[in-house]
C-alpha cells in the first residue's frame, strides 16, 4: 500500500507541477505575444479544456484497460505534450500543447485515484485521498518554481527535462502490480447523477478549480503591474501552495471523523469572505496575504469532495474510474471557466468584478447546502 501511495503521489505531483509551471510565464507570454487578459486566460485554460473533453472518456478507458495502464498511457502523453510545449512557437501551438497536457491529466487522475481506492478501506479513504491530493498541491507549488527556472534559463530545455522525468515515472508505474479492470455500466452514471450528494461532490471539485484558475491569471498579472517579476510571483504561489498542501490531509482526516460537511461548511463561509476581500484589495501585500488565505479556504473542499465522490459512486454501483472521470470533467470545467471568465471579467469591469462573482457563488453554495440539509453528505 505504501509503495502504491508513493507512486500515486508522484504521479499527481508531476501532473500538477506541469499544470502550474505556466503561472510565472503568464506575464512573459502575454507581453511576448501581445495577448489581452482574456487571451492569456484562454492559454491558461487550455489545460482545463483538455481535461474536460477527456474526463469521462478517460474514466471509461481506465475502467476498460485497468487503472495501471491508464496511468502509464497518461504519463507518456504528458511527456510528449511537454516536449510539444517546449518547442511551440505561437499562441496556438502553446494552447494545443496545454490541451494535450489536459488530456493526459484525465487519464492519470482517473487511473491513479481508482488504483488507490481499490487498496484502501472506506474508513481511511478521506485521509489517504487527502494525502495523495496534498502531493498534487505540492506539485502545483513546484510548478511555479519550474516555470520560474524556465523564465530565467530556458523554457525549451526546462520542459524537455521535465518530459524525461515523466517518462521515467511511466516506466516505474509499468512495473507495478495491476489493479485489474472494473465493470463498466454506463447506466450507473445516470444513477450517480440522480444522487444529490454525488452532484454536490462534483460541484465541490468545480468551485475551487474555478477560483484557483482565476487566481492563476489575475494575481500574476496584478503583481507584474505592481512591478514584481517572475521570482516574486513564484515565491508567492509556492507559499500559497504549501499552505494548501498542509490543509488537505487535515481536511480529509476531519471529514473521516466528523462527516464530509464539517470542512466543507468552513471552506464555503471563509472562501466567501476571502473572495470579497480580494475584490477590494489594492496593495500587493494584501493580495499576497489573501491568496494564501484562499489556499486554506478553497483548498479545504478537495479532500472531502473527492472522498464523497468515491463513496457515492460506490453506492450507485459506478466504477471508481468512471466516477473519478466524471469528477475530472467537473474539475476541468472549473479550471476552464476560471481563467476564461476571470480574464474576460477583469478585462471588462476590472479584477474586483471577477472576485465578487466568486464570493457570490461561494455564498450561494453555502446557502443551498444549509437549506437542503444534505444528510447523505454528513453520514457518507
Amino acid at each position: 500500500m505504501r509503495r502504491l501511495l508513493a507512486l500515486v503521489c508522484a504521479t499527481m505531483f508531476v501532473d500538477t507541477a506541469l499544470f502550474g509551471a505556466i503561472i510565472p510565464l503568464v506575464p512573459e507570454l502575454t507581453s511576448g505575444y501581445a495577448l489581452s487578459k482574456a487571451e492569456a486566460g484562454l492559454l491558461v485554460a487550455g489545460y482545463g479544456a483538455g481535461a474536460m473533453v477527456a474526463g469521462i472518456p478517460g474514466g471509461m478507458v481506465s475502467a476498460r484497460v485497468g487503472p495501471k495502464n491508464a496511468v502509464v498511457v497518461g504519463l507518456l502523453l504528458l511527456a510528449g505534450s511537454s516536449v510539444a510545449f517546449a518547442f511551440a512557437g505561437s499562441p496556438l501551438t502553446l494552447g494545443l500543447a496545454r490541451f494535450a497536457q489536459g488530456l493526459s491529466s484525465a487519464l492519470t487522475w482517473a487511473g491513479a485515484l481508482a488504483w488507490l481506492v481499490a487498496r484502501v478501506s472506506r474508513e481511511r479513504r478521506g485521509a489517504v485521498l487527502g494525502t495523495a491530493f496534498s502531493f498534487a498541491v505540492v506539485g502545483f507549488v513546484c510548478g511555479p518554481f519550474v516555470g520560474g527556472i524556465a523564465a530565467f534559463v530556458s523554457i525549451r530545455w526546462t520542459f524537455v527535462g521535465c518530459s524525461v522525468a515523466v517518462a521515467a515515472l511511466a516506466l516505474t508505474a509499468s512495473r507495478q502490480p495491476s489493479a485489474g479492470v472494473e465493470a463498466l455500466d454506463l447506466r450507473a452514471v445516470r444513477r450517480a447523477l440522480s444522487d444529490r450528494a454525488f452532484v454536490a461532490a462534483l460541484w465541490l471539485s468545480l468551485l475551487p478549480a474555478f477560483a484557483f484558475g482565476m487566481f492563476d491569471v489575475l494575481v500574476p498579472l496584478a503583481l507584474d503591474d505592481a512591478g514584481h517579476g517572475a521570482a516574486t510571483i513564484t515565491i508567492v504561489f509556492v507559499v500559497a501552495g504549501l499552505t494548501e498542501a498542509v490543509v488537505n490531509p487535515i481536511a480529509g482526516h476531519v471529514s473521516d471523523r466528523r462527516g464530509r460537511l464539517a470542512p466543507i461548511r468552513f471552506g464555503l463561509a471563509a472562501s466567501t469572505v476571502v473572495a470579497a476581500l480580494l475584490a477590494v484589495a489594492t496593495a500587493p501585500w494584501a493580495l499576497i496575504l489573501l491568496l494564501v488565505a484562499a489556499a486554506i479556504t478553497f483548498g479545504s473542499f478537495y479532500a472531502p469532495g473527492i472522498s464523497l465522490v468515491s463513496i457515492r459512486a460506490e453506492r450507485a454501483a459506478l466504477s471508481q474510474s468512471l466516477g473519478f472521470g466524471v469528477m475530472n470533467t467537473a474539475w476541468a470545467l472549473g479550471a476552464l471557466l476560471g481563467p476564461l471568465l476571470g480574464g474576460s471579467l477583469a478585462h471588462g469591469v476590472g479584477d474586483g468584478g471577477a472576485y465578487l462573482l466568486t464570493a457570490a457563488v461561494c455564498a450561494a453554495t453555502f446557502l443551498v447546502l444549509a437549506i437542503a440539509a444534505p444528510g447523505r453528505m454528513q453520514t457518507a
